[in-house]
């Protein structure tokens, strides 16, 4: 199948939209995460922009990314700080917000997993964020959720970025509902040079993302766990300063 130019990390990138209030400009020292984020569900957005100091000019993977604006990682990246990416998701709607609102970044309308060129059942629910490729859809306390089955292609990751010319990706959201082990699976994420990756955590999912980072060489970076009981963070260790 085709999947289309894509964003390389070698193009030129859209001037930024100046920030709103917002928090302080990062200096890497902390002082960002006390502050609000303006887009992202949690504190993903400040603990994002503390790893990279506010950096500018960067790329992104937005993987299970949703809405382009509501709870998104990378909006204040790609608004503010000029950024650019690709952004995937299994429900094909969210296809012409990203168009209209993100329109530096570049969406595409897949179910990401080990393997490609197959097309699969997905279960669309009405409330937001807990759509998935398992049934049954649980919600809050575990309320079983009506859902509708709609196909959905499938592609790795690795497909996906190679297709779009794109060689190095500084930072990794993930948000899959527990299908991440899996999409991980076909990522090699040494290969494109991730600096930062944000994954969604749920119990059951946690001893094969230690495994996996683990197998690449990555860290958790445990300085963030106070500030998000969601997510995980994994980085490569940063080599030590000369003494």
């Amino acid at each position: 199948m085709t999947l289309g130019a894509g964003v390389r990390h070698d193009a030129a990138a859209p001037s930024a939209a100046p920030a709103p209030a917002a928090p302080p400009v990062s200096t890497g020292t902390g002082e960002v995460l006390s502050g609000t984020p303006l887009y992202s569900q949690h504190r993903e957005e400040l603990i994002v922009r503390d790893f990279f100091h506010d950096r500018r000019n960067g790329v992104f993977l937005d993987v299970g990314c949703a809405s382009p604006i509501k709870d998104s990682n990378t909006c204040y990246l790609e608004k503010h700080l000029g950024w650019t990416g690709i952004a995937v998701d299994a429900l094909p709607e969210f296809a012409q917000p990203w168009a209209r609102k993100r329109p530096h970044s570049r969406f595409f309308n897949f179910y990401v997993s080990d393997h490609s060129d197959t097309v699969e059942p997905f279960y669309r629910s009405a409330l937001r964020g807990t759509s998935s490729g398992t049934k049954p859809l649980t919600g809050p306390a575990g309320r079983a959720l009506a859902s509708e089955e709609i196909k959905v292609p499938t592609t790795t990751l690795d497909r996906l970025l190679d297709a779009n010319a794109v060689r190095e990706v500084d930072f990794l959201s993930m948000d899959i509902e527990g299908h991440e082990p899996r999409a991980l699976a076909g990522f090699d994420i040494g290969r494109f040079h991730v600096a930062l990756a944000c994954v969604e955590a749920k119990p059951e999912n946690r001893a094969a993302l230690r495994r996996y980072f683990t197998a690449h060489g990555y860290e958790r970076l445990d300085r963030y766990l106070p500030y998000d009981a969601v997510n995980y963070y994994y980085a490569p260790p940063r080599p030590e300063a000369p003494r």
